[in-house]
């Protein structure tokens, strides 16, 4: 009888250590925008952008200054943060590619939080398309595309490929807001079990174009142009000046001379996803599990809008490349808080792990940046590095920017003395000793390319057929 007695109490402890340590397991809102560059109001990069509330997230936790992404393209950067893998492992460099050919699903961050007893629901823009549901989910809404109507005030819809125009259509009517509204009920939903909610926010990918309201926020005569020099290009190097293509929509923009009606309408497609983002802040303010859940905002890339005569993004130089990223950590980020260490994408699938209690996966490539969340100012020595493209890639450290491409040209840049990348000091003899150092810190292999043909806007076929596996 003793030992009946000792069985079941020992049982009932088990039980209740287990239950502690589930309902102790955070939950996490994992926030994707979609060619957001670093135009938002606390990282002070441009004076004119409005983004209270991506600025209100910032305030309650850790937001970094010089975070990158790991490929300036769609495609490419989301197979990677969503896998741990760099380009340079998978072989998906590019928009074109089918991602699935070098990345199997089994491999994605949402399949490993589904194993580890995570409830995983996504919506819009996670992968490169809507559509693209990519590894395992409970549910996932892809969101609706809806009839968008230009406003009356709207010239046309932009100059050559760089569209822009009002809309006329309410806010209730652009697919984010479903987006939205669908992870606002995921995250009331209730249940023993915790949860993680991929958001993804298309806007302000192009078209700029949003309710005009967003846009009369903006006046035109206001609006200043980003940084611009006409002879910026002068000592950069052939494969560089190839990938800034000033004589495509830069040369367009310019002869149009609606140069400050595409800034508006980027300023004004920001502003309306941060409008977005703050229903997704109430809402978690308002629920039960707001001091439980993990909060992260990143962008997928940059966005050139003429630096460098350059536009989109597709490009290695810091306007392409530096993107948003923010956490809130329960118990681990002190509000406020902001750290300048170099970081890029490889760091999210890590640091998710190590902050749900999740074992980490043998195939990531980077590094947990958890100590940084606890401690901003805490020493690191690793760099945030890019890559476009097969062996072309940068390394960007706290004061300095290496660009190697695949013909060997260069570029480099004191980020200290030149943050807006004026003068390429590759070819000065005294700072050979500085890139070769840099150099070092470089992939040391660069994988195949995957197969493009028949892809479409990068995974397209694939998707559809994967998803109809999930049905």
């Amino acid at each position: 009888m003793k030992l009946t007695k000792l069985v079941l109490i020992i049982a009932a402890s088990l039980f209740l250590v287990a239950s502690s340590s589930t309902a102790a397991q955070p939950n996490v809102l994992f926030i994707a925008i979609d060619d957001l560059n670093h135009w938002v109001g606390h990282l002070g990069r441009n004076p004119q952008t409005k983004t209270p509330n991506i600025d209100r997230l910032a305030k309650m936790g850790v937001t970094f200054t010089k975070a990158y992404c790991t490929a300036p393209a769609c495609n490419p950067s989301r197979a990677s943060l969503m896998s741990g893998q760099r380009p340079s492992t998978t072989g998906c460099y590019t928009n074109a590619q089918n991602w699935r050919l070098g990345i199997s699903e089994d491999k994605l961050l949402n399949s490993h939080l589904a194993r580890g007893g995570y409830r995983v629901f996504g919506a819009g823009k996670i992968y490169h398309g809507a559509g693209d549901r990519g590894g395992n989910w409970d549910d996932y809404f892809s969101g609706k595309g809806g009839v968008h109507t230009l406003h009356s005030s709207a010239k046309d819809d932009g100059v050559g490929g760089i569209k822009f125009a009002p809309l006329a259509n309410t806010d209730e009517e652009m697919p984010d807001y479903g987006v939205v509204s669908y992870c606002i009920e995921k995250m009331n939903e209730k249940s023993d079990k915790p949860f993680f909610i991929a958001a993804g926010l298309v806007k302000p990918h192009m078209p700029f174009s949003v309710p005009k309201k967003w846009f009369d926020l903006f006046p035109l005569e206001t609006i200043q142009l980003p940084p611009h020099r006409e002879d910026d290009l002068d000592d950069i190097p052939p494969a560089g000046r190839k990938m800034a293509g000033a004589a495509g929509d830069h040369a367009q923009i310019v002869k149009s001379g609606r140069w400050k009606e595409a800034v508006r309408a980027y300023l004004a497609t920001i502003a309306f996803c941060d409008s977005q983002i703050g229903r997704l802040l109430d809402a978690l303010e308002k629920s039960p599990q707001r001091d439980n859940t993990i909060v992260v905002l990143w962008s997928d890339h940059g966005w050139s809008l003429g630096e460098k005569s350059h536009w989109r993004k597709f490009a290695l130089w810091e306007e392409s490349t530096r993107t948003v990223f923010v956490w809130k950590v329960p118990g681990v980020t002190q509000p406020g808080s902001t750290c300048g260490r170099p970081v890029d994408y490889s760091s999210v699938y890590p640091t998710i792990c190590t902050l749900t209690g999740l074992p980490l996966p043998t195939h990531l490539d980077g590094r947990d940046i958890s100590p940084l969340l606890k401690n901003p100012q805490a020493a690191w020595v690793h760099p945030a590095i890019t890559t476009h493209g097969r062996e072309n890639h940068t390394v960007r450290t706290e004061s300095w920017r290496y660009i190697r491409y695949a013909n060997g040209d260069e570029e480099l840049y004191d980020e200290t003395a030149d943050p807006l990348e004026y003068t390429n000091l590759a070819l000065k003899p005294e700072h050979a000793a500085r890139k070769s150092e840099l150099a070092k810190l470089l992939p040391k292999s660069n994988a195949p390319n995957l197969p493009t043909s028949g892809q479409g806007e990068g995974t397209k076929k694939s998707a559809k057929k994967a998803n109809a596996k999930q049905k």
